[in-house]
């Protein structure tokens, strides 16, 4: 089965994405040949409106906010935000990170069942750049007592973000791939002080190796600064790109 190619629409860049809006680059993105777009919590700037305007464009809607809040409680509110958005979108899949799961939280999990029982959307965990939320023990440890619990979760598996943790994407590629449904296509550099996202013909990270140890099959968004003067030609060579290394 051949897998889609997304684009992530922060990949355009917040200032600009705040100047033109996530309609125009979705647009921009399925010209350029992608089969969809994530459309981006924090870069809406009139949810009521966008939302709608949005809806066919996208098939994951990407939720800013953390499932469990401050002090370990679920964000049953935060959810059902996140539901609806992707509800309106037509999205398939919301994606969130887990926010500050704590053992105080392991009790909330049967309400998290019951509130994803009542919806067709899929949530799949994000492995983000904290080490409460997006390292493979923590989340080794969630998936855990989720599964046990019997609240059967899939993951968002972000190529970069590992980088940020000091952690091994080959090696959390084998602990998690069975549960991966939708993957992050991000390269990486090394600043003097901080890691960037980069282009994956640039990236310093085995790519090539990590998107071999992920299930094939699964969508994959571009997550990584799409720039240049001929924004369509860009982007249409780096989607063209992506969907021949998914394909091989």
């Amino acid at each position: 089965m051949m897998s889609d190619v997304l684009i992530s629409l922060s990949s355009f860049g917040a200032a600009e994405v705040g100047r033109h809006g996530q309609l125009f680059f979705a647009q921009l993105a399925r010209a350029a040949g992608a089969d969809s777009v994530e459309v981006r919590g924090e870069l809406l700037r009139d949810p009521a409106s966008e939302l709608p305007a949005l809806a066919g464009l996208a098939s994951v809607y990407s939720s800013p906010e953390g499932l469990w809040a401050e002090g370990g409680w679920l964000d049953s509110a935060a959810l059902n935000r996140g539901i609806a958005a992707a509800t309106t979108l037509g999205a398939r899949r919301l994606k969130m990170s887990l926010g500050d799961f704590r053992a105080s939280s392991h009790g909330s999990l049967w309400g998290l069942k019951v509130q994803l029982a009542e919806t067709r959307v899929e949530l799949v965990i994000e492995n983000d750049q904290t080490a409460a939320a997006g390292s493979v023990p923590a989340l080794q440890n969630f998936f855990d007592v989720a599964d046990r619990a019997g609240v059967e979760l899939s993951m968002t598996f972000d190529m970069g973000n590992w980088h940020w943790l000091g952690e091994c994407p080959l090696q959390a590629a084998k602990a998690f791939g069975s549960r991966v449904r939708y993957v992050h296509a991000k390269g990486v550099q090394r600043l003097p002080a901080k890691w960037v996202a980069v282009p994956l013909a640039d990236s310093l990270a085995p790519w090539r190796s990590i998107l071999r140890a992920l299930p094939a099959e699964v969508p994959c968004a571009i997550e990584y600064p799409l720039t240049g003067d001929d924004l369509l030609a860009v982007t249409s060579n780096e989607v063209a790109q992506l969907r021949a290394l998914r394909a091989a």
